[in-house]
């Protein structure tokens, strides 16, 4: 190409993603072809001034500007962009916005009480929400109320196989704990199955249905794939009296389970495979939890999602976006069933993305496969991603709503950080927790300059930025506990608490306490005991402060600190969407539910790859002394731990056995390793384990770690946790093989 201005314009037809610079290569290339020329000049110059986003929206630049106009237009499209970004992108918002303004789809519902808009939130019953559902209830839940409308909650119980009474209890558990309320708008989709049956039979009559007696192989095989059509069923063509003679066979249990379905007649050359004849009846004898064995067939899905949203009068069907091959269907069914009131209020199907969140599994089948397991203790393991496992780990709801506000809505798949959520749960309990004292891993202290029976009562304040929240009475006496990440043997220079002839300030009671004997377990060489004498701060000030319990005003507690459930980097987000996708497709089988269910059952393959990416390290169990006060803190009730976290009352809590989850850190950090002290304060335990191991017996350098081990077997190896589970096969053999380490190098030192 010799012509510089024909190159020149091809050059504007980049994709411009390389960075904000033309790389080194597009230097070289431009001084060979125009040695020089001014017109490369202004267009390198033109292109560095384009912020990344202008470059990946614009495909085609029709003239380039000179450096000046393109400075000029970056800071417009800058301040735009500031403008737009204070409020979270939410494209659905402004579609119902569209809809409601002056010659809108709905305009003339506007002036409504209580019924400008109709959503609504439509689980399947056969499992426990999480994270990603919250969004949708967010959304749908919170658009009704902002635009003066109603939500329904409706139970799409159209698959009996795997639906239960048990999970539509905790769905509407959880939306009530989210914060909203459907009012007398519980619906369920088994309460259409007399007319989804009855416009199952006009399809039939239309000629725009037929009973299908293919076996699964045979439907499979000729429905093609998305590169082949499909071929028509060899029963596509009987008559309209055979096909509803067959099906009203189907409805009467008079054919067994896979001889028959009733398919829409589509186009199975359509390059939609939704499209290509779809499921609409299959038999299933199974007793249905609303309807108990009145029926013996059960519509697909996707023919009842729609034609629900219609007789329900939904003006807006938001689904996610695996739904979004699905809505050429959806719109098919409107338009062929004489569904009364449609042309005036149809509903239409939009879809958004899901929320992903890093390192998270939301797919149902792989957190199945942790509880049927026993990964986990259950559905509402803290652990858990579900809704009932984020409330029993402490989550606020009101940290929820936020979030799912502030992350905002788009049509585009991402995955988002899990430390955005991480941050409004901090702020939601910063703002509303009272704070307590506690240690984690205690240590006893003593003070041998005051007298035994010295009891002095002090008062703590509840929260030091509300005095509204008040204070609560403590007793300081001679004896009290501090956390182990308070004392550190050889700590660096820049610790400032507790060390060998060191001192700090007990917090609130305005005594430093000085260190003058450290007493250590003849075995293990762990510190058991710090003896100390104390003085009256006065006007002395000290770097190092630090929380304190009285050992005469305690009590012992289970605090479970925990880690993700999966390992970090493992989880494949898009694996798991495509996985959802094809789950969502329920349409061609017979009973997608129990499918899935044989697969886990039978393919071990898919059962093993799930519990390799657990996380063995998940959850730590602490024997934690904490103020006397909380022996009688009401389940579910959150307090900060000063300095080592937000906690919350376990729901099985019981005054004999009171049992803490730890909510969150106070700050950002990776996984811990002994949750509870900081950063160097773990460094200095992990030198201090290095330390004594370069001379423990292999049969004794784990008992040291009684934070993590509690059982041992003749050899020393661990057999159990500290919470007492016994360890996996797996876990024990890696141990041996670090004791079998530890003996050689004693003996290389022999």
């Amino acid at each position: 190409m010799s012509n510089p201005s024909e190159l020149h314009d091809k050059l504007q037809e980049r994709p411009f993603l390389a960075g904000y610079e033309p790389t080194e290569q597009d230097a070289k290339m431009f001084d060979q072809i125009f040695g020089g020329n001014k017109t490369v000049a202004n267009w390198a110059a033109a292109m560095s001034n384009y912020t990344v986003s202008e470059r990946i929206a614009v495909q085609r630049k029709p003239k380039i500007a000179s450096p000046e106009k393109s400075a000029l237009k970056k800071q417009k499209t800058e301040k735009a962009q500031d403008q737009a970004s204070a409020e979270p992108a939410n494209f659905l918002r402004e579609l119902i916005k569209k809809d409601l303004s002056k010659g809108g789809r709905i305009h003339d519902r506007v002036g409504r009480t209580g019924d400008v808009v109709r959503t609504r939130f439509p689980p399947e019953p056969n499992g426990y929400l999480h994270i990603g559902h919250a969004k949708s209830i967010c959304l749908n839940f919170g658009f009704a109320a902002e635009f003066g409308g109603r939500c329904h909650l409706r139970f799409d119980d159209t698959n009996p196989a795997s639906e239960k009474q048990e999970y539509i209890d905790a769905i509407r558990s959880d939306v009530k704990w989210l914060g909203f309320d459907w009012g007398e708008h519980n619906y369920y989709a088994s309460s259409y199955f007399d007319q989804l049956y009855t416009w199952a039979e006009y399809l039939i009559t239309e000629g725009k249905a037929y009973v299908d007696s293919q076996t699964k192989e045979e439907a499979r095989i000729n429905r093609g794939t998305v590169t082949k059509k499909g071929k028509n069923s060899p029963f596509r063509d009987r008559s309209v009296e055979e096909n509803l003679k067959l099906f009203r066979e189907m409805r009467d249990g008079k054919h067994p389970e896979g001889a028959h379905m009733l398919r829409a007649k589509i186009d199975m050359g359509s390059a939609n495979m939704n499209m290509r004849d779809p499921g609409l009846y299959r038999v299933l004898h199974k007793e249905h939890p609303h309807t108990g064995n009145k029926w013996c067939i059960y519509p697909i899905y996707d023919f009842a999602h729609g034609q629900e949203d219609a007789i329900e009068g939904i003006t807006h069907s938001f689904c996610t976006l695996e739904f979004d091959q699905h809505r050429p269907l959806y719109d098919w069914f409107l338009d062929n069933l004489p569904i009364p009131g449609k042309e005036k209020c149809r509903p239409i199907q939009t879809e958004f993305a899901k929320l992903v969140l890093k390192d998270v599994v939301l797919s149902k089948r792989n957190l199945k496969v942790c509880v049927e397991n026993k990964v986990v203790t259950g559905w509402d393991d803290p652990r858990m991603p579900t809704l009932c496992g984020l409330r029993r780990r402490g989550i606020p709801p009101a940290a929820i709503r936020r979030f799912c506000e502030d992350i905002g809505v788009t049509r585009n798949f991402s995955v988002v950080d899990t430390a955005k959520l991480d941050d409004v749960v901090r702020e939601e309990l910063d703002v509303n927790c009272e704070r307590r004292f506690a240690a984690l891993s205690p240590i006893k202290v003593t003070i041998t300059d005051l007298p035994a029976d010295f009891r002095q009562e002090l008062k703590a304040d509840n929260h030091p930025k509300n005095p509204s929240m008040g204070s609560r009475p403590i007793i300081f006496t001679p004896t009290i506990y501090i956390d182990h990440g308070d004392f550190m043997f050889d700590p660096p220079a820049d610790y400032f608490r507790l060390k060998p002839n060191g001192e700090a300030m007990l917090r609130t009671c305005g005594i430093i306490i000085k260190v003058n004997e450290v007493v250590q377990d003849p075995t293990t060489k762990a510190v058991v005991e710090l003896k100390c004498t104390h003085e009256k701060a006065g006007n002395r000030k000290v770097a190092g402060h630090i929380g304190w319990v009285s050992a005469d005003d305690c009590v012992f507690v289970t605090a479970n600190v925990y880690e993700p459930l999966f390992k970090v980097g493992v989880v494949n987000h898009e694996e798991e969407a495509d996985a959802d996708a094809e789950a969502g497709a329920e349409g061609e089988e017979e009973d997608a539910a129990e499918d899935e269910e044989k697969k886990l059952a039978s393919h071990d393959e898919a059962r093993q790859k799930v519990l390799k990416m657990v996380n063995e390290n998940s959850i730590r169990a602490h024997k934690a002394v904490v103020e006397k006060n909380l022996a009688t803190a009401a389940p579910e009730t959150s307090f900060q731990f000063e300095r080592l976290g937000y906690f919350v009352v376990d729901k099985n809590s019981t005054p004999d056995n009171i049992v803490f989850n730890r909510t969150i850190t106070l700050r950002a950090s990776g996984p811990e390793k002994d949750t509870g002290r900081s950063r160097k304060a773990e460094q200095e335990e992990q030198m201090r384990l290095k330390k004594l191991l370069e001379d423990l017996p292999a049969s004794e350098m784990f008992k040291i770690q009684k934070d993590k081990y509690s059982k041992f077997d003749a050899d020393g190896i661990p057999t159990h946790d500290a919470k007492g589970t016994e360890l996996s096969k797996g876990a024990i053999k890696k141990l041996k093989k670090e004791a079998e380490k530890q003996t050689k190098k004693l003996a290389a030192k022999k």
